[in-house]
């Protein structure tokens, strides 16, 4: 091929390159409350982690053209809260998300367990908090239904899910930042092997929750996923859990897997959020005339 045919080639595919890349948007303009002064440092990516977040965020995955249902999910990818595994369980999660109509957000929270980390577990529910607060209270940018905003986590992002999920999250009407006002609760949970402690009790108003495990996790993850799934059971909230044979932990979206059960297992949850309701198109207000 004339180089000048590749320049002509490189030149109609930039615009589309670009349309392709993911908007970034900090939960805070001006950094986390706190630690502004930590906003501008860079974060480290290598491979399929990242590492020192200083400056959390949401990266934003849009559904292809014509796509869009008004469903949202927010992923809280996993990593031991010492490093994110941002690549196998944010952006993989977010390609096979977004072409059933789901607008993805990426979430990038801070990390108490890396070296020398200032950061708290109430830093990280601040910020899983503020990512429901910042999606619902621009769902009309993001052309996402308020009402359907729920939360994706793997491992540690399961416990990020359930710092949020269970308590019911109301915002503070009162609060100097439009943003805080809104609800911060996801109207339904998706957890994949968590991790963390399962609350004592789990209401009859918690969010509606799709659990898939390996009965051999390495860190015990499927006691966790049992115990979430008997108080669900028990508080009659809707529930779907999938306990696989093998598959042992940080099996990701299933890609890498030898086996069927473990590469199938988004087709379920796939499923679960059909079965829901939480796929079906957005209905178009009215036109009414005077």
């Amino acid at each position: 091929m004339r180089k000048s045919s590749i320049g002509l080639l490189l030149a109609l595919l930039s615009p589309m390159l670009a349309l392709a890349q993911p908007t970034v948007i900090p939960l805070w303009q001006a950094g986390a409350p706190g630690f502004e002064n930590r906003k501008n440092e860079p974060e480290q990516a290598k491979d399929w982690w990242v590492r020192n977040i200083h400056n959390p965020s949401l990266t934003v995955f849009t559904p292809p053209a014509g796509k869009a249902n008004g469903c949202a999910v927010i992923v809280a990818p996993g990593g031991g809260m010492s490093e994110l595994v941002f690549e196998p369980e944010g952006r993989q999660a977010a390609n096979f998300l977004t072409p059933l109509g789901v607008t993805v957000f990426v979430l990038k929270y801070r990390l108490p367990n890396e070296a020398n980390s200032p950061y708290t577990m109430a830093n990280v529910r601040q910020d899983a908090y503020r990512a429901m607060r910042l999606v619902r209270s621009r769902a009309a940018e993001f052309q996402v239904d308020p009402k359907r905003v729920g939360m994706l986590g793997f491992s540690a992002g399961g416990e990020v899910v359930m710092m949020v999920a269970f308590p019911k999250g109301e915002g503070d009407p009162k609060a100097a930042d439009p943003i805080d006002r809104a609800n911060g609760r996801p109207d339904f949970q998706l957890m994949v092997y968590p991790g963390g402690r399962p609350p004592e009790t789990i209401g009859a108003d918690a969010p509606p929750a799709f659990l898939v495990c390996a009965n051999d996790d390495e860190y015990a993850c499927e006691k966790v996923t049992l115990e979430l799934l008997r108080k669900f059971l028990a508080a009659q909230v809707p529930v779907e859990a999938h306990f696989l044979a093998r598959g042992k932990h940080a099996f990701n979206m299933g890609d890498r897997s030898p086996y069927l059960a473990v590469k199938h297992w988004p087709q379920r949850m796939a499923e679960w959020l059909e079965d829901s309701g939480y796929l079906a198109a957005a209905v178009p207000a009215p036109v009414t005339t005077k």
